[in-house]
């Protein structure tokens, strides 16, 4: 696998959400390639306890590691990250803005739960894109962005609104960026969006043993490294219980609903059950 760039021992990665899950597999996976690497997550044990495991990990040990306890909703936080960063490791070269947290109920329930999982989960990126890309810029080196999605944010199932609503938002963040960066003259930055299928982290397992059909964070990891090899934009993961194929059905069919007319969300309709489990099953024409 040809190793990106941006993923050069003389680069540092900054990592949010780096705690625990998916955050945390980047952060020792950088730090196993020589890398060094800034952990951000809300400030406490769980924090200090995953620098201490990426510095184990790193070939110069904890001086190539530091954890700032950041906010991402807040942007003076993330802007003293970018600070912390630079002054205390040298010139970022991989941002992954993939803090995130879920759960705020129907559409017309918990202003304040809705509030701050978007101020979180949407404003966080924008955060970090606003904070670091004109110094990444700036460098005139090859980077790297990472803004962690989610299927949700592309077929919007029922049960968690507000989460679909703000990783949909970082889908199209995430295009507009890449399509934004692709044309400033001579610009080496590139952006990523990671969209993760059934993944074992904290956030998903709620303390329980890993689910057969999920995915490791590691193997998330694996997957996005091996993808931005390829010059994937889109890191559409499976899982073991998911293939490509029928994510990619799922998302045809969401598209489709606009497309068609149909009622919002039909693959739930009981009116369109049948029909959305013949197309699942239906032969697929070859791609040119």
């Amino acid at each position: 696998m040809t190793t990106h760039p941006a993923l050069s021992p003389d680069g540092v990665a900054v990592v949010t959400g780096a705690a625990s899950g998916i955050g945390l597999a980047a952060a020792q996976r950088f730090a196993r390639l020589g890398m060094k690497v800034c952990l951000a997550d809300l400030g406490g044990d769980p924090l200090e306890r995953a620098a201490e495991s990426v510095a184990l990990e790193a070939p110069d040990g904890a001086a190539a590691v530091r954890a700032v306890p950041t906010d991402v909703s807040v942007l003076a936080d993330v802007e003293r990250l970018r600070d912390v960063a630079y002054a205390a490791l040298g010139d970022v070269t991989v941002l992954m803005n993939n803090a995130a947290t879920a759960g705020a109920g129907r559409p017309w329930e918990n202003p304040e739960r809705w509030r701050r999982l978007l101020d979180v989960n949407l404003f966080g990126p924008i955060h970090g894109v606003q904070a670091f890309v004109p110094r990444m810029l700036a460098s005139g080196r090859d980077g790297l962005i990472v803004n962690t999605g989610s299927k949700q944010g592309i077929t919007t199932p029922p049960g968690d609104p507000a989460y679909n609503v703000s990783k949909a938002g970082v889908k199209v963040l995430t295009e507009q960026l890449a399509f934004e960066l692709r044309n400033v003259p001579g610009c080496k930055l590139a952006a990523h969006l990671l969209i993760p299928g059934f993944t074992h982290t904290g956030m998903t397992s709620r303390g329980g043993a890993k689910p057969d059909a999920a995915w490791t964070p590691e193997q998330v990891v694996d997957f996005l490294l091996a993808s931005i090899a390829r010059g994937d934009f889109y890191v559409l993961c499976p899982d073991n219980s998911v293939t490509r194929d029928m994510d990619e059905r799922r998302m045809q069919w969401a598209i489709d609903d606009v497309i068609l007319n149909r009622p919002a969300l039909s693959r739930w309709h009981p009116d369109f059950a049948a029909a959305f489990e013949a197309f699942l099953r239906a032969p697929r024409a070859p791609r040119a």
